[in-house]
């Protein structure tokens, strides 16, 4: 729970510190924004992070929290005491932070136009990427050009027929009677008078 708490606070804290060139440029140093995103970083991590800091590791993120808390109210009491005092009462002014906030809300619509506007252009282009895509090429024959024969099928390899034993022995036997004749592997059929 403390965890979550500090994770929040440095996300705002992270935020604050990011938007502190548009709110209030007197304040700003060139060299916010990446103090900015560590700290949002932080406060990232210790939100994600908040059911594994128990123990010794959540009083260690405490005592950092603090420091680093300390360490930019520090810096913040430097800056201020560093503006001349009509900045600071421009500073505290409503009329400026009316036009800050108009500026403000000019950028964030101009941020949102041209993210639609990007949005619009990466969704068509994923469109396009999913859409079916043909070769583009059309095979065209020339006129009177004859069409390649199709190739010969191949030939099956010829089969040979083994006869049984029992079909070989009958004839071995009338060979071995009939002297000068040859046994024939099949028996002959003889023709039939039905003419069809």
């Amino acid at each position: 729970m403390l965890a979550t708490l500090g994770g929040a606070l440095a996300l705002l804290l992270g935020l604050a510190v990011l938007l502190l060139p548009l709110l209030a440029p007197e304040l700003s140093r060139p060299r916010d924004a990446v103090w900015g995103a560590v700290v949002l970083l932080l406060g990232l991590v210790l939100v994600t992070s908040a059911d594994r800091l128990t123990g010794a590791p959540m009083l260690g993120v405490l005592c950092g929290g603090l420091l680093i808390g300390r360490l930019a109210v520090e810096v913040g009491q430097g800056r201020w005491f560093r503006l001349s005092p009509e900045e600071r009462q421009l500073l505290w002014s409503a009329e400026r932070w009316r036009t800050v906030l108009d500026q403000l809300g000019a950028s964030v619509a101009k941020l949102v136009t041209i993210a639609s506007g990007s949005g619009a252009v990466v969704g068509g282009w994923i469109a396009a990427r999913r859409a079916p895509r043909g070769s583009g090429k059309r095979w065209v024959r020339p006129e009177g050009a004859a069409s390649p024969a199709p190739p010969p099928a191949p030939e099956p390899p010829a089969t040979t027929v083994i006869p049984s034993l029992d079909a070989i022995d009958p004839l071995l036997d009338a060979a071995a009677d009939e002297p000068g004749q040859r046994p024939s592997p099949e028996p002959q059929q003889e023709p039939s008078g039905e003419a069809g």
